[in-house]
């Protein structure tokens, strides 16, 4: 019997090209596509914050249209149900049996669209699959397709009708982006680009699942030296003392910039760690994760600031 081939992982020099890929699409935001592919080389899902019309949701069709991988989009609405997302079982009248309907969120990329216009009960649904790749419907657990990342965009100044995403989940989110406008070159370049149709209708699958199932096992072997391991924990616990924040960075906090930092390693070439990858992604990993106090808020301090004051202030290890 011939046996299955396995795909290669995709080395520093493929993803490299991949970027490349995504900026066919998205002009000018160069370091927020090599954090997205980071991100998804992690395993982790991203939450993108701006102002409307920045490209959020282009950004996140494009990655899923670059990997061969299922791809589903939610949008998201202050009727939406649990059951729209996670499914339902239906009662099928002919034989008086009820048989599972699987919803959107069983694929590999689900893009939830504007996800803080949901009510909480709603935006709960994704919690399960967010932190343990399943969901439990009607007391059966019931498994996702892997790799599962969830890209979620919301706006941040429209506030009617809207529901502020909980401490709780926000903490699943691996990385948190925010595109921003881009310089006007590069607008003049977008208005040409998409003058005939927009470039995301010809962009092509560039990496296969599998490939990018191998890439995430190999980056889960990327080596993390104690001293590095012990710096992570370091700028972690310097969150929980500042007293600029009521909350710092909780333990998955710490996970997840560990993760974040083998991603960056293994998007860089390397098989290690180093202390710069740490500081890299400590900004996009940890921010979110903190609650300021309402002096700070008043005091125009926001939650970047304080993450690279901890990260001048905890020396780096040599």
């Amino acid at each position: 019997m011939q046996m299955e081939s396995k795909e290669s992982p995709a080395d520093s020099e493929r993803l490299q090209e991949l970027v490349k890929h995504l900026a066919q699409v998205i002009r000018g935001k160069d370091e927020c596509l090599e954090m997205l592919v980071i991100a998804m080389l992690a395993n982790g899902s991203v939450l993108m914050e701006d102002v409307p019309g920045v490209g959020k949701t282009t950004l996140a069709k494009a990655l899923a249209k670059s990997i061969d991988l299922k791809f589903n989009r939610v949008q998201f609405t202050p009727d939406l149900l649990p059951g729209d997302i996670i499914g339902a079982s239906v009662y099928n009248p002919v034989d008086g049996s009820f048989k599972f309907r699987a919803g959107p969120i069983f694929c590999n990329v689900l893009l939830a669209d504007e996800i803080n216009r949901a009510s909480p009960r709603t935006q709960s649904a994704l919690l399960e699959s967010m932190s343990e790749g399943q969901v439990t419907v009607e007391g059966e657990q019931r498994k996702l397709e892997q790799p599962f990342l969830v890209l979620a965009t919301q706006n941040p100044i429209d506030f009617h009708g809207t529901y502020p995403l909980p401490e709780a989940q926000l903490d699943r989110f691996l990385m948190q982006l925010n595109p921003g406008y881009p310089d006007p070159e590069t607008e003049i370049d977008i208005l040409h680009a998409q003058s005939r149709r927009h470039p995301l209708d010809g962009l092509e699958s560039f990496l296969s699942g599998d490939e990018l199932r191998a890439t995430q096992t190999s980056v889960r072997d990327v080596a993390v030296e104690r001293p590095v391991s012990g710096y992570i924990v370091q700028l972690t616990n310097k969150s929980r003392d500042d007293s600029r924040l009521k909350i710092g960075v909780s333990p998955r906090g710490s996970l997840m910039l560990f993760r974040a930092s083998q991603a960056a390693a293994y998007f860089a070439g390397r098989d290690f760690v180093m202390p710069d990858d740490v500081q890299k992604m400590a900004p996009y990993v940890l921010s979110h994760r903190v609650i300021l106090t309402s002096r700070a808020r008043y005091g125009k301090i926001s939650k970047q600031m304080v993450i690279e004051d901890i990260l001048g202030d905890v020396s780096v290890p040599t």
